[in-house]
């Protein structure tokens, strides 16, 4: 199993925190400072990485209005052409090298969705450390090679995407040269309902692709995101917001600063308790074990005199033997005389 992928230097799975990727998407609202301004309130709230999606109307879609290139779905942008949306929504090339410099000065590593060979191309000349797939593009596996051909990791979202399909994606992804590759979980409605999380599939996912497995979180709190990592995600995306107004196209299901500093803790505090497989006394538990029952004389016992229900019990504390050997202990002689309250051991039991 390939269980983790490094990115800008931070390995990323299940042995290392939660890796935090704040999504700003179309939030800049047209507004170069305002993408930076999200940029830093992402470092700040304690994000590990900023993902931007790099895309042309033109790389998207065709500007006609015919059936099919409308949203009817409901969602925030029903009824808006194709054309029109991704036109409003996109963050303009010339934007990158000033976003980028933002966010490596600001701590964070900076990458994007590409959607085709030139917003692969821009995002390979400002040295991006890794390429994210979005969850509609996963089955463009022309587009997925292209991005493996860079020989940089590769997280696929899988929002909508069947088994197969999923398999497909991986399949191209390793066909075109990529060695490290993550898969996130994705439902993709916006917002998104929690009950169609489905999180029981992420370790459904490991066990199936044997790839580190992340979590991309389009519903309204933070309850998903550390449910998600609980259940073994290594990566959780969110888009984020600085403030509700002015609206953009992703506001409504965007976390606000300091919701994405929430999700930070708990996600971090859902690793934490997640741990490892472990069984028995934990360290800070091993002083509980004296309350545990074991097996004590209950009355004076001479020497020689056989040990009975009347003079041996199962009581606290745990200093004694553990109570399952009670019926080898039944009926033999002790080796010495014990006062009522001796926790009893096997050199207490005449042989």
């Amino acid at each position: 199993m390939m269980d983790w992928i490094e990115i800008d230097g931070r390995r990323i799975g299940q042995e290392h925190p939660p890796y935090i990727i704040a999504e700003v998407s179309s939030n800049h609202g047209g507004d170069i400072e305002r993408a930076k301004r999200i940029i830093r309130l992402a470092a700040e709230c304690g994000a590990d990485a900023v993902k931007f999606q790099a895309y042309t109307a033109d790389e998207m879609t065709l500007n006609i209005d015919r059936r099919g290139f409308v949203v009817t779905a409901d969602s925030p942008w029903k009824g808006e052409s194709l054309y029109a949306l991704y036109q409003r929504a996109a963050t303009p090339y010339a934007w990158f090298p000033e976003l980028f410099k933002t966010a490596r000065d600001a701590g964070v590593t900076p990458f994007a969705s590409p959607f085709g060979p030139e917003s692969v191309a821009m995002l390979e000349g400002l040295a991006a450390p890794v390429h994210k797939i979005a969850s509609f593009e996963a089955v463009d596996l022309d587009l997925i090679a292209l991005c493996a051909a860079t020989g940089k990791p590769l997280i696929i979202s899988t929002g909508l995407c069947t088994r197969e399909e999923i398999a497909d994606a991986v399949a191209a992804a390793r066909s075109g040269g990529a060695k490290q590759i993550a898969l996130l979980r994705c439902n993709s409605s916006y917002p998104s309902d929690p009950e169609e999380a489905h999180l029981a599939t992420i370790p459904d996912m490991a066990a199936e692709f044997a790839l580190p497995i992340g979590y991309s979180d389009h519903t309204l709190d933070q309850t998903q995101a550390a449910v998600a990592v609980a259940l073994g995600a290594c990566i959780v995306e969110k888009h984020v917001i600085d403030a509700r107004e002015p609206e953009t196209a992703d506001s409504a299901f965007s976390c606000l600063p300091e919701q994405l500093e929430d999700l930070v803790r708990v996600t971090k505090a859902a690793w934490r308790a997640r741990g490892r497989v472990s069984y028995g006394p934990q360290e800070k538990e091993r002083g509980s074990l004296e309350f545990r029952r074991s097996l004590y004389a209950v009355a004076d016992i001479a020497a020689g005199e056989l040990f009975s229900a009347a003079n041996v019990r199962t009581i606290r504390p745990g200093l004694g033997l553990p109570p399952k050997v009670l019926p080898d202990l039944l009926g033999r002689p002790a080796a010495r005389a014990l006062r009522a309250g001796d926790p009893l051991s096997w050199e207490d039991v005449a042989q």
